[in-house]
């Protein structure tokens, strides 16, 4: 049997399951069906009909699979008549739910079409051969990189110590501009120095000075990355676009079709990563941990993998019905929410008044509604559009986030190595991006971009027209 008809079967299997075993109004269930054929005819695109490798679909699927279908359906199912709640202590609400999907629905409808329509008008781009980019004084810039990675590591080091001690819970004393500019974007450098060494040795026919310098500065760029990005300073949504990407760029077999990544982060994001977050979100620092290893242990040993789905992490589903009763009581915000993520490189400290981030505004919301002590929440993409513009700002970030996919798309299919990595890392990235809050997942990707596309090309603009002098 081929991979992808097994994975239709788990799909279909698992999908029938979930639906015989859910007991609710007779409308939710329904609403829920029809958000399950609409995200179903997409799985179906995607894997028998698209021509294209489109990791971003992929993501697209499993994303709104997890989040709006299987989380949700648990979390409604799993209530009492004692206990009609959500994680964040949400009272539960038909009407409300309705209404929920109905936005998902259509966010997903437009989304799609809109991705098929931009498909065609770029068809020749996305399909178009280009040959490989000029790689004069690559070598150096690869070496110019290292050394402003070695640079990071020394003036970094405190801070480092400060992440591996602090336990996940406690804030950091650092601002968060700071924070930003360090882990993602200066920490991010090695990854690029990875990538141009993969792409200077593929090209690479013989054996010279050259190429065992850049096989140690490789090896060092391994070895800072697992320094910056390891699992006690960060969490999965950070680590996994990385080591992901570095998948597809060194075992491309391992994910290079539809079928291969959407199995592949299916059965990621539904069994592996809700193991995963029970490591990375241990209560106990580093240094306790290898003080007494026993702790960790006792993580494991008292985390119910079943009750996973019902916990803050998967509250993206209530989190759009929050924001619906937000804006019944608060009005649209016409955009400013927006300028929280657009403008996120602007510190607060110089634009006093610059707007919450979506999540912890709705998140204060349901604090003050009911009681939750917890405000730092997602926001999906489909409920910031509401927030800022009603059913257009749905519309209107749907067809943009198409947009954006297939303008990566055409970026997945050239030669440049840089720019096909941040493609499949954006593809990855998603699952975090549609989670939201829009300002932390845009604020993230345009951080990784500036350490991993932009300075790595201005390094190389520079050193190029340096020495054609």
């Amino acid at each position: 049997m081929s991979l992808r008809n097994i994975f239709i079967v788990v799909y279909l299997l698992l999908s029938s399951i979930l639906f015989a075993l859910f007991n609710c109004d007779v409308y939710v269930w329904l609403s829920f069906f029809i958000s399950f054929l609409i995200i179903t005819l997409i799985t179906y695109y995607n894997l028998f009909i698209e021509i294209e490798y489109s990791p971003f679909i992929s993501a697209y699927v499993v994303f709104n699979y997890l989040f709006f279908l299987l989380a949700p359906i648990i979390q409604i199912g799993s209530f009492t008549e004692t206990n009609y709640r959500f994680a964040t202590m949400m009272i539960y609400d038909i009407s409300l739910t309705l209404k929920t999907n109905g936005l998902i629905i259509l966010f997903n409808l437009i989304f799609f079409f809109s991705y098929l329509y931009l498909k065609k008008k770029y068809k020749n781009r996305i399909n178009k051969n280009v040959g490989p980019r000029n790689e004069k004084n690559l070598p150096l810039t690869i070496l110019t990189l290292f050394v402003i990675s070695i640079a990071v590591l020394y003036f970094s080091m405190d801070f480092m110590m400060d992440e591996i001690s602090r336990p996940n819970w406690l804030k950091s004393t650092y601002s968060v501009f700071e924070l930003l500019v360090q882990k993602k974007v200066l920490f991010m450098i090695p990854l690029a120095i990875i990538i141009l060494c993969y792409q200077f040795y593929k090209n690479q026919k013989k054996i010279n000075n050259n190429t065992i310098i850049l096989f140690f500065i490789l090896i060092g760029s391994f070895l800072l990355l697992l320094w910056f990005k390891n699992p006690l300073t960060e969490k999965r949504n950070a680590l996994g676009p990385i080591y992901i990407a570095l998948i597809f760029l060194f075992y491309p077999k391992m994910l290079n079709t539809n079928v291969k990544i959407m199995s592949f982060l299916f059965f990621a994001m539904i069994l592996l990563f809700p193991l995963f977050q029970i490591f990375t979100h241990i209560e106990y620092s580093f240094e306790a941990i290898v003080d007494k290893p026993s702790l960790l242990t006792k993580e494991f040993a008292k985390a119910k993998f079943a009750t996973t789905f019902n916990t803050l992490n998967y509250d993206a589903f209530s989190n759009i019905s929050a924001t619906i009763e937000y804006v019944s009581k608060n009005g649209f915000s016409f955009g400013y929410q927006l300028l929280s993520g657009l403008l996120f490189f602007v510190p607060r400290a110089i634009w006093t008044s610059k707007p919450l981030s979506t999540g912890e505004l709705v998140g204060d919301f349901i604090a003050d509604q009911y009681n939750f002590n917890f405000t730092n929440l997602s926001n999906p993409l489909v409920s910031e559009g509401y927030i800022n513009f009603g059913i257009f700002g749905v519309i209107l970030l749907s067809f943009v986030l198409a947009l954006v996919m297939v303008r990566l798309l055409i970026w997945l299919n050239r030669p440049d190595q840089l720019k096909k990595i941040i493609a499949f890392y954006f593809a990855i990235h998603l699952l975090f991006l549609l989670r939201g809050d829009f300002t932390n997942g845009y604020a993230y990707f345009i951080g990784t971009v500036l350490g991993v596309l932009v300075l790595p090309k201005l390094v190389h603009k520079t050193i190029n027209f340096a020495l054609k002098k």
